[in-house]
């Protein structure tokens, strides 16, 4: 029996539904996913054990919603933050029913809940090729759910086979997070080229880094920095004096905030 099949028996001893339950723990220990009062959403969640790893970190105060085309048993003790919906991830009624459940709305700000997961993988058909592409296109698709449900600074993490259209997938999620990487999980099996990209923190700012705006600084920060607004988010700009109009270069985004100088 090989290392990693010592997840399948510990999946067994400790009540979990399946193996991969560990694979979303160790992205949690490597990234920092879940966390007490957090709203998660589990796409493709049957049978059921990532949902069992977030409701046990999310705690009481969070929620866990698992959506999936099939039904998912109820967990056997189930905690009063895990719910359920099934549908199809990709039409907007089953995007409402969440958003009914989590209790928000998406807006240009961001949306309801802090983090999207997607351990999906396609019908296997013995094609690698084949099967990377399909692969590909499930991650396109959370990626899709992610962006119209997440809030500004969350995160979202989905499961993809390795291959050459990879680099051309992450490079499509970057523009819409902080930052993105690619984690293998120790609990993944030796012989899978399974990976997980994990996208972090959101951007749901009005500008990008090298974008360049025209703004007046309204006040100043304690550092000496001007503050400007754009759209109402705050663009932080060195070397100026309140009062100025001046056209600012992004040089980075955060969540919540963004760093400028004016253009030369």
């Amino acid at each position: 029996m090989s290392g990693k099949d010592e997840y399948y028996n510990k999946a067994k001893q400790q009540g979990y539904r399946a193996r991969s339950a560990y694979k979303l723990k160790q992205l949690d220990e490597t990234a920092g996913l879940l966390g007490d009062g957090r709203t998660v959403v589990d796409l493709g969640a049957a049978p059921g054990g990532w949902l069992q790893v977030a409701a046990e970190e999310v705690g009481e105060r969070g929620t866990v919603v698992g959506v999936d085309r099939q039904r998912i048993e109820h967990l056997a003790d189930p905690e009063p933050s895990v719910e359920y919906v099934r549908g199809d991830m990709t039409e907007e009624s089953t995007k409402q029913k969440v958003r009914d459940v989590v209790g928000g709305t998406t807006d240009e700000r961001g949306g309801p809940v802090d983090v999207v997961i997607s351990d999906m993988a396609p019908n296997m058909s013995g094609d690698y090729d084949l099967d990377h592409a399909r692969s590909v296109h499930l991650v396109r698709q959370a990626f899709e759910v992610a962006t119209d449900l997440l809030d500004s600074g969350g995160d979202f993490a989905a499961k993809v086979f390795d291959g050459q259209d990879l680099q051309d997938l992450k490079a499509d999620i970057e523009p819409e997070f902080e930052y993105v990487r690619e984690i293998r999980p120790d609990a993944s099996r030796d012989s899978s080229s399974e990976l997980y990209l994990v996208a972090k923190h959101r951007l749901t700012a009005p500008v990008r880094e090298g974008d360049v705006v025209e703004v007046t600084i309204d006040d100043m920060g304690e550092e000496g920095d001007g503050i400007a607004k754009v759209d109402g988010f705050t663009v932080f700009v060195s070397g100026v004096e309140e009062g100025e109009t001046v056209e600012v270069r992004i040089d980075d985004v955060k969540p919540r905030f963004a760093f400028g100088q004016p253009a030369e």
